[in-house]
């Protein structure tokens, strides 16, 4: 693959993948707009895996709990923050799960992939996210995190499946509605794209792990790392901006593009 496109493919997955924004509708728009080469799932499997390394690095304190509750978790001691936390990802995972087996099994996430799905999610989840934001109420703090919050915003993280809605976007806007506050709601939202994120790139991974060769590996590399920084990039503006700006602005995009996709897709 021409190092150009890996180079967009990369900038596009890491910038999008943690702005309420949308990355796979993103990727899709790309090949299906521009008539670009599409990338193909081992070159999505390699950029997931650079914004997984972004996220890990920017969260390495409260994934370092995580992994020192998952511990506790196994051996049934729930009664520590580190436990609590490890078991709040896991039930917020399943719902994830199960709906994206549905989906990929049923045949239907390749049905959803088209630029009308993407247009009409776009808009109308970014009008969501605005409601979310503007009325919900900010007394929650990520330390506050529930298992039935948990399980709320897993549900909501669901939806994201269908291509345009945004996983992050969505995870926000579920947290919001429960009324934590704006970084508390991003963290959370990070936090669950960890596991989302392992358990997505595993499922494309299986699918093209008989396909890999060594000219695959090498673009895959140069994909991943890119992807990473240009991800990390983008969740370290976005966690600054929200200490003294809304979600707004991404509303606006999503607002914009949806239309614009809107009037591509029916005109």
């Amino acid at each position: 693959m021409p190092l150009y496109l890996l180079l967009i493919v990369a900038i596009i997955q890491g910038l999008t993948e943690f702005l309420p924004v949308s990355s796979s509708g993103h990727l899709i728009l790309l090949p299906g707009l521009t008539g670009l080469q599409d990338q193909g799932q081992f070159i999505d499997v390699a950029v997931h895996v650079g914004t997984l390394a972004a996220v890990i690095l920017y969260f390495r304190k409260e994934v370092r709990d995580a992994l020192i509750g998952t511990g506790r978790m196994l051996r049934g001691r729930l009664e520590t923050d580190e436990a609590k936390l490890a078991f709040n990802l896991l039930v917020a995972t399943i719902p994830l799960v199960l709906f994206g087996a549905f989906l990929h099994f049923s045949g239907l996430s390749d049905l959803l992939r088209s630029v009308k799905t993407i247009a009409w999610t776009m808009l109308i989840f970014g009008l969501v996210l605005y409601w979310a934001d503007r009325a919900g109420p900010m007394q929650k703090t990520g330390s506050d995190w529930t298992v039935r919050d948990a399980l709320i915003m897993g549900l909501w993280q669901a939806v994201a499946l269908i291509p345009g809605t945004s996983r992050s976007g969505i995870t926000i806007t579920g947290a919001r509605f429960l009324g934590y506050n704006r970084q508390g709601s991003a963290t959370l939202a990070m936090l669950m794209s960890i596991p989302a994120i392992v358990a997505s790139g595993t499922l494309l991974a299986m699918d093209v792990a008989a396909d890999g060769n060594a000219q695959a590996f090498r673009d895959g590399a140069i994909a991943a790392f890119f992807a990473f920084l240009s991800a990390l990039l983008a969740l370290t503006l976005m966690m600054r901006l929200l200490r003294t700006v809304s979600f707004t602005p991404y509303v606006i995009y999503r607002v914009i593009l949806g239309v614009i996709l809107l009037i591509y897709a029916y005109g």
